[in-house]
């Protein structure tokens, strides 16, 4: 059957024009979706018409591709995965999981599994994966699958932290403890002299006392002398 495109169809032909298509193809996809209505002799009087509206908007689509082609080839997608030692994936990152991840990014809904080019994707490091918007614009965006960190490495790596941790504060337990070691010597040291200097106070008295003790028994002797030479004479 000859159907009269209303907008370009990939693989197909572009707005306006006259296909040829299988009648299964046209009357199940191309008719219902809008996409074309059957080439009747009325209708292909309507094909200039029907080629003005679609270049109208074939140059606002063009606008829009342009601006979303640039958005996405800025754009860098990571995932994380479980793989061997080789670097293969134990499972895959599906074109669903791109679309998904794309459309959060851009905030937007209009990219389908169907715009991307390509299967999932089955191994670890960059990947450049195509979203055809147009035939004229079609982006790539960066993937990136980094591996996944089984729970075992986490844990240990979270031990080892809290081993980093418990050294530093043993040290500085020690550091504290000495410090308050010596801080008690000097203490007591301080205490220690004030002592001495009491015990040369107390000697220097003890001397004292003895001197005068001195003195007075030689004053004595000096009385008893006087008394015995007066007796005499």
């Amino acid at each position: 059957m000859k159907v009269l495109l209303k907008e370009d169809i990939d693989n197909l032909g572009y707005a306006g024009e006259v296909m040829s298509v299988a009648d299964g193809y046209g009357r199940n996809f191309l008719i219902p979706q809008g996409k074309a209505v059957k080439a009747t002799p009325s209708v292909l009087k309507q094909a200039n018409v029907w080629r003005e509206r679609a270049a109208v908007r074939m140059v606002e689509l063009k606008k829009e591709h342009e601006a979303l082609a640039a958005r996405i080839a800025e754009v860098n997608l990571e995932f994380t995965a479980r793989a061997g030692e080789t670097g293969k994936l134990y499972g895959s990152v599906t074109t669903a999981d791109v679309v998904e991840q794309l459309n959060d990014s851009l905030g937007t809904e209009e990219i389908d599994r169907r715009s991307v080019v390509g299967g999932p994707l089955r191994q670890l490091g960059e990947h450049k994966v195509t979203i055809r918007l147009s035939r004229d614009y079609q982006p790539q965006v960066t993937v990136t699958i980094i591996p996944f960190i089984e729970e075992e490495e986490e844990i240990e790596q979270i031990e080892d932290e809290a081993g980093d941790d418990s050294v530093e504060a043993s040290d500085e337990d020690d550091l504290v403890e000495s410090e308050l070691i010596l801080e008690s010597e000097e203490s007591e040291t301080l205490a220690e002299e004030p002592v001495d200097e009491v015990s040369e106070a107390d000697g220097s008295e003890d001397a004292a006392s003895e001197a005068e003790e001195t003195v007075e028994e030689a004053s004595e002797a000096e009385e008893s002398e006087d008394a015995a030479s007066e007796l005499e004479a």
